[in-house]
Formats: structure tokens, C-alpha cells, sequence
């Protein structure tokens, strides 16, 4: 006789594990497609899928990795509500690019206490009736993945060098490291937009946009 397996609950520690792997690799993909590192510092992971590049230099990664342990801690705190990723020209520290990424809580959560600033918390979404397989989580996610890759048939062509800087929107109680530094939003002056694709845990929503200087 067949089984019917029970679904298995995305908890919020889960889905913070599953949005802090999302922006590790969209990062790493988006350095790759832009050319922000050469070539033969990426090695091929396959994740969602996919054939996905991320960084090996050991600096790189490092760094990384200390921004994604923050970022998980803040999502777990739930005390984020945006990532972004700048490109910025390192001869003229003009902002080409600004990759942002939204971060909506989905199921309740108790409200935050904290004023009104520009750093503002996630809003609470009314919970989903029904919790999401893996499967579809990483189908969704691999949608993403896809228009990061194709993004290089839109964005102006990177003709300089180029670095990049992860830009955090939290709660103004959160507990921020020493290492972390207070900066401006980067925005670009008349960018040109584009809306990426959005995947949900049931926990937590993630969309995305991609500003973008013409000139």
C-alpha cells in the first residue's frame, strides 16, 4: 500500500538558511556576469538545477561568507528588510549598477518597536494556507538564477574596473558589528530599472530589481 508522506515544515531558521544561500550565489553570479573578477576565479557549483559560478579566490570568499553569517543572523532577528549590491566605477566611484533585493516576512511575527527611518523593518504579510515543497522553492529560485545569467543582454557593458560593496536596510535596534559601517542608499540619479522574478519560502518573500546607469 502506498504512503503519503507528510509535507515537512519550513521553519523560520530553515527559510533564513534557503534566502542567505539565495544571495551568496546571486552574488557570486551577478560578479561573474559582470566581469567584477576575471574568469578563472570562478569554479562551477551546481545548485537549483543549474551550473551556477562562484567565486574561489579564499579573500573573496571570506568576505562572503562574513556577510551571509550576518545576513542570516538578521534575517533569524528578523530585523532586515533589503539587500542591495553596488557596482561602482573605481576610477571615477560613480555607482553603475544597484542590485537590490527585498525581503518580506510572510508568516505572522510580533511587530517591531522601532521609529519610522530609512532603515525600515519587513512588513508582516497576512500568512500562506499552504507551505511550499523544496522543489518548487528551488524552481523559483533557479527563475532568478536564469535572468541574473541573462541580464548581460540588457546591462551596458562594463568597460572599467569595477568593485562592489553589500548594503544592509535594518531595524535601527538591530545589533550591527563593529566591521559594519554606516553608508549612504548609493542610489543612481534616472536609472533605468528592471524587475527580476520573486520566490517565496511561506515564510519569507524575496523579490528583486536591478538598477542601472546609461550613460
Amino acid at each position: 500500500m502506498a504512503t503519503i508522506q507528510k509535507q515537512k515544515q519550513i521553519t523560520l531558521r530553515g527559510s533564513a538558511q534557503i534566502v542567505t544561500e539565495f544571495f551568496d550565489f546571486s552574488i557570486n553570479s551577478i560578479l561573474f556576469q559582470r566581469a567584477i573578477y576575471p574568469p578563472e576565479d570562478f569554479k562551477v557549483v551546481k545548485r537549483y538545477g543549474l551550473n551556477l559560478l562562484v567565486n574561489s579566490d579564499h579573500a573573496v570568499q571570506n568576505y562572503l561568507k562574513q556577510i551571509m553569517s550576518q545576513i542570516e543572523r538578521w534575517i533569524l532577528a528578523r530585523a532586515i528588510s533589503k539587500l542591495v549590491l553596488v557596482i561602482t566605477s573605481l576610477e571615477t566611484r560613480q555607482v553603475l549598477e544597484r542590485w537590490q533585493f527585498n525581503i518580506h516576512l510572510e508568516s505572522p511575527a510580533q511587530p517591531s518597536t522601532s521609529s519610522s527611518t530609512t532603515l525600515k523593518p519587513a512588513k508582516v504579510q497576512p500568512a500562506q494556507a499552504s507551505q511550499k515543497t523544496e522543489k518548487e522553492i528551488h524552481a523559483e529560485i533557479a527563475a532568478i538564477m536564469r535572468q541574473i545569467t541573462a541580464s548581460v543582454s540588457f546591462l551596458p557593458m562594463m568597460t572599467e574596473p569595477c568593485t562592489f560593496n553589500v548594503l544592509s536596510y535594518t531595524d535601527q535596534d538591530a545589533e550591527v558589528p563593529a566591521t559594519w559601517i554606516d553608508s549612504d542608499a548609493k542610489m543612481i540619479s534616472n536609472a533605468e530599472q528592471v524587475k527580476l522574478r520573486s520566490f517565496s519560502t511561506s515564510v519569507h518573500k524575496v523579490d528583486a530589481l536591478v538598477a542601472y546607469r546609461l550613460d
